[in-house]
């Protein structure tokens, strides 16, 4: 292991990297679970950062903290969050299902760091730092997780996740103007349909991404519910009166969303209802993305042998063999993540049947799910508006040749001729090859007259 120290917990000594912020509770993690090689996520370890940041001022405020223990605590806490020691947080997530030896490893490099800065800003401690007895003071890991999962979900999807989805809707807006007058032809299970103008295809798209923002929202004052102040069980055993309303606010005041504690601490422990509502509206985007990757995909396929009435940027070559070849990649990442939140969504249900008596078990893999498919996500939704969506263009001379080649323009003769003689007209046009005009006049439905008078495509839509 190298040069090493000496710590101890409550089961004995353990060797620690002389170097490292950590303590005995995180070295046993490290060296029992060697699983995988998922780490606990950053947004996790942020999370946590402002929650003891909170739980410290809170107790300050409360007297169960001496003030100066609380202000090493603040200043250790700023560190974490501005990045500072991110290889201190080297735990798995496949490790104690309640996420433990993680709330220590934070309490443990807090402690550590904040004796450190005491030491070096001559802040006068009336005893060293403690994880336990000062870091997780008022605390239980199976009340912190739970809170730092919830802090972190909603930040990620705040800041991260509503974003890059408006800014790819505004996209549309703009293709939308830009697109304004051209007609082309709807389509339905894969096949001709009545006309459709071009930006009313795109407003689809953009009242898909407008929705999903809605139904995330939607999902937020859930996740911004807190189990913090229930501690082991729900009770509060050692937590002081207050302490749990105290810390939301703060917490809501370093965040700048309004964070408030759950009532029902029992719920808030062992129920990950409002992560699984949450990540129903990240898993409902996704599948809104897939409907318009695959969309763009196929509207843009060929490009002499397939629909072709779009063209969107081609940024790398397509192929190691056929030279010239440009594929929709931006569209294929899109759909792999898409999928991947699917699955992600599978896991977190079932994870979350799984709470058993007092607690659930599975945040640990709950909180990888859930931050990996709001991360995923938003880097998609991003990469696929710069890459692609912005340079969306419509091939008129395309969308108008199918169009007028559609045999379901015949919709438009409905009320003039009924729609079995339409019906008629359309499989007479496909079996001789001609134009609906044709067959039309060649059954003697209407004159060429009035066919032209009533047959006008463009103001179908």
């Amino acid at each position: 292991m190298g040069n090493c120290r000496i710590e101890h917990d409550s089961m004995g000594e353990v060797k620690v990297p002389s170097d490292a912020l950590w303590g005995a509770q995180t070295q046993r993690s490290y060296q029992n679970f060697r699983i995988g090689t998922e780490t606990m996520p950053h947004d996790i370890v942020r999370a946590f950062a402002l929650l003891k940041k909170a739980a410290a001022q809170a107790n300050a405020s409360l007297g169960t903290l001496p003030e100066a223990s609380a202000q090493a605590i603040e200043l250790a806490c700023d560190e974490i969050l501005a990045g500072e020691h991110d290889d201190s947080f080297p735990l798995k997530v496949w490790q104690t299902g309640s996420g433990t030896q993680s709330n220590m490893n934070l309490n443990e490099v807090i402690a550590n760091r904040a004796n450190q800065i005491a030491a070096k800003k001559g802040i006068a401690l009336p005893t060293p730092i403690h994880p336990n007895d000062a870091v997780n003071r008022s605390q239980s890991s199976n009340d912190t997780f739970p809170t730092a999962l919830h802090v972190a979900a909603t930040l990620a999807v705040r800041q991260k996740l509503v974003p890059a989805a408006e800014r790819l809707a505004e996209t549309f807006e703009r293709l939308e103007r830009e697109n304004a007058g051209i007609v082309k032809s709807g389509r339905t299970h894969l096949q001709d349909a009545v006309p459709i103008a071009f930006s009313q295809e795109i407003s689809g798209w953009r009242g898909m991404l407008q929705a999903s923002v809605e139904q995330l929202e939607a999902s937020l004052p859930m996740l911004r519910r807190l189990a913090l102040g229930g501690t082991a069980v729900g009770t509060g055993l050692n937590a002081p009166e207050g302490f749990d309303v105290l810390v939301a606010k703060r917490l809501a005041e370093l965040t700048g969303e309004p964070f408030e504690t759950n009532p029902n601490k029992f719920h808030a422990l062992t129920s990950k209802d409002a992560v699984v509502f949450s990540h129903g509206a990240v898993k409902g985007l996704a599948a809104n993305m897939m409907k318009i990757a695959n969309d763009v995909r196929w509207l843009a396929s060929g490009p002499r042998l397939g629909l072709g009435e779009i063209t969107i940027p081609a940024n790398e070559p397509g192929s190691s063999i056929m030279p010239g070849k440009v594929n929709p990649t931006q569209c294929e990442a899109v759909t792999m993540v898409a999928v991947q939140v699917m699955g992600n969504d599978s896991t977190i249900g079932i994870a979350a049947s799984q709470g058993n008596f007092e607690l659930n078990v599975f945040i640990p893999v709950i909180a990888y799910n859930y931050l990996q498919s709001v991360n995923l996500l938003a880097d998609a939704i991003d990469s696929f508006r710069v890459h692609c969506a912005e340079g969306i263009k419509a091939n008129r001379q395309k969308m108008a040749d199918n169009m007028r080649n559609s045999l379901m323009l015949v919709t438009c003769l409905n009320p003039y001729i009924g729609y079995e003689n339409a019906a008629k007209v359309a499989h007479k046009a496909f079996d001789e090859g001609t134009s609906l005009r044709e067959a039309c006049c060649g059954l003697g439905f209407l004159t060429e007259e009035k066919f032209d008078e009533i047959f006008r495509p463009e103001e179908m839509v």
